[in-house]
């Protein structure tokens, strides 16, 4: 099922449905979103005490680890160890590497091959100016983190005369990727894949203080905040349908007619200006599945008991000695030549502690690392990270076998991510036409996306390969652009 989202006629939100949708945002979409990303990122929650912070991955662990930290009191449970590996990120990182790790070739299907090459040449020049591979890599991390990622297009407002050249004119459209916490769908009632409009809710920080009220003097003494001016916040939103661009501003919780409208115009695209993007296609949903969603509670787990063998090994890990009836025994530090004498013939000193072996902790931490690989898919041996059986891995066969199950995914990641792609492009080129910056048919308007092989080839094995399709009556011309050398075809 595709998880392309077209947009249906609607012309501007009522204020009633427009606050029902922002509540309604902040009070479940909202949190959950924000706890992938912290789960992710990991960072670090500074605390107003002046204790130090926690890091956002701590919120997982068990109340018998973080108790006496949340309290910030000393005791018996101060000592206890944290110990936070965040086995997430890296994954993350791997599969946009295998996606993205290597340029992507857009190829216009224009039937004349003149036009083709202008509209490609269009088409690099507006990518490249929105952060050319970067920004495909932006989209593989936002899509693998969110499970969704969304593309806005914008024309940049310029009061300069547009330059002669209809190539250089593609330096003034924005691609935005935005963040999904922003992001609040409307879908039409009768088809999920239908968008009737769509919002963008954010807060903004201006360039002045905010007035020092009452309510504003208790809640700084109450955060620990005495006597500290902080700048303002206002609270955007930006309403988008098939018609019209609404933007609205207010106090941050602002409903109704709290809310000001500060700006309208046509829509003169005539639809939504967004390309949707699922992770990994999930029906009946606008957003798709998150690859940091079914890791958390396998990364609580790996958090909890690295945890608790990091106070094993504090409290076992260092031996003690018990003396009995020697004189001074406290007062002598124990090690090597060191002697004491006594005439008490009952005197001993036991030894005891020490870190012993335990085979069923570490098979437990090992199975929870299995158990991450096989839910991402993505193994140690991906970052390069070899254990053993080291010979088994001599051919290219072999270690794509190894990988099978990253390798799977990345092929069905790359279907959905092509795809919105090619969709952006398209709107790209819609735009250009309507707003007469660089008219073309619709018609023009289709791309082919030419992939890197995601595992790395030796130059010998990529020419030997590029010979055998030109053989079997591959165009050279695709056979070069495959290579990399896209430019220098067009030149």
């Amino acid at each position: 099922m595709s998880n392309t989202i077209d947009h249906q006629p609607h012309s501007t939100l009522a204020p009633d449905l427009l606050d029902s949708l922002i509540e309604e945002h902040r009070s479940c979409s909202e949190p959950r979103l924000r706890r992938l990303w912290d789960y992710y990122r990991n960072p670090t929650k500074h605390s107003t005490n002046g204790r130090g912070g926690r890091l956002a991955q701590e919120d997982g662990l068990p109340l018998r680890l973080t108790k006496s930290k949340v309290a910030g009191t000393g005791g018996a449970e101060a000592g206890r160890e944290i110990v936070i590996e965040n086995d997430i990120a890296w994954r993350m990182h791997t599969q946009v590497d295998f996606m993205f790790g290597k340029p992507l070739s857009i190829q216009s299907t224009a039937k004349d091959p003149a036009r083709a090459k202008t509209i490609q040449r269009f088409l690099r020049r507006a990518i490249k100016a929105n952060g050319g591979e970067r920004f495909f890599q932006d989209l593989g991390l936002l899509g693998s983190v969110y499970g969704f990622v969304d593309v806005l297009v914008r024309v940049a407002e310029t009061h300069v005369t547009p330059p002669c050249d209809e190539i250089s004119v593609a330096d003034r459209f924005v691609l935005e990727t935005i963040e999904a916490p922003r992001v609040i769908p409307l879908l039409s009632p009768q088809d999920y894949r239908r968008l009737d409009a769509y919002a963008l809710h954010f807060h903004r920080r201006t360039s002045q203080v905010e007035q020092n009220h009452f309510l504003t003097r208790v809640r700084n003494r109450v955060l620990g905040g005495q006597g500290r001016r902080q700048r303002s916040v206002v609270e955007h939103t930006q309403v988008w349908t098939s018609q019209t661009v609404q933007n609205f501003v207010g106090q941050p919780g602002s409903l109704g007619n709290g809310r000001k409208l500060v700006h309208q115009e046509i829509n003169r695209l005539g639809r939504i200006p967004v390309v949707h993007i699922q992770n990994l296609s999930q029906p009946f949903f606008y957003e798709g599945q998150s690859e940091v969603e079914p890791l958390i509670p396998l990364q609580d787990e790996l958090n909890t008991r690295l945890s608790d063998r990091a106070n094993r090994v504090t409290f076992q890990s260092f031996k003690m000695y018990l003396g009995k009836g020697i004189e001074q025994f406290t007062e002598r530090p124990v090690g090597p030549g060191q002697m004491w004498a006594t005439d008490n013939p009952d005197a001993s000193i036991t030894e005891f502690g020490g870190d012993g072996h335990n085979p069923s902790e570490e098979a437990h931490i090992n199975e929870i690392r299995e158990a991450m690989d096989k839910t991402s898919a993505v193994s140690p041996l991906a970052t390069g990270l070899l254990r053993a059986r080291v010979g088994n891995l001599t051919s290219q066969n072999a270690l794509r076998i190894v990988l099978m199950g990253l390798l799977a995914k990345v092929e069905k990641k790359r279907l959905n991510y092509g795809d919105g792609i090619e969709r952006v492009c398209e709107l790209l080129l819609h735009a250009a036409d309507v707003y007469g910056l660089f008219p073309n048919s619709p018609e023009e308007r289709g791309v082919r996306l030419d992939w890197a092989e995601p595992l790395p080839d030796t130059d010998s094995e990529l020419l030997r390969n590029s010979l055998l399709k030109i053989e079997a009556g591959v165009p050279r011309r695709q056979v070069l652009t495959e290579l990399g050398y896209a430019d220098q075809v067009e030149a």
